[in-house]
């Protein structure tokens, strides 16, 4: 099974709502592509669904390392810590991303973060 076709297959469990099914699917090509970073959004997102977020928090933060300018990746850590309870830490990474994103390109999260901080009153 090619890539896409693993990432599809994980697509289409996700959207059933088969979601441990999906995350073994995606282990399954990490195993192979272990850099893939849209296998491995799809198993943070599994595991954030799963409402199991310790093991999203390692997904997403993984991704960070890799693509520290990502809006996605760090909406996904934001909201996980956040659900955490680890409300200090997800402001944190607002401020890291503001430092580091470009500004144009990820217009739609500054613009998502921007209104998160207004909203909190940090």
């Amino acid at each position: 099974m090619t890539s896409q076709q693993s990432l599809s297959q994980a697509r289409e469990l996700t959207e059933a709502g088969k979601h441990d099914a999906a995350r073994m699917c995606l282990l399954k090509l990490l195993e192979r592509e272990p850099d893939n970073q849209a296998a491995l959004i799809m198993l943070g997102g599994a595991y954030f669904s799963l409402a199991k977020y310790s093991e999203a928090e390692m997904v997403f933060e993984r991704l960070i390392l890799m693509a520290p300018g990502i809006g996605k990746y760090s909406i996904a850590l934001f909201n996980t810590m956040w659900k955490l309870g680890r409300h200090e830490e997800a402001l944190e990474e607002i401020k890291r991303f503001m430092n580091q994103a470009d500004k144009q390109t990820e217009k739609e999260t500054v613009a998502q973060y921007i209104a998160i901080t207004k909203e909190l009153g940090a």
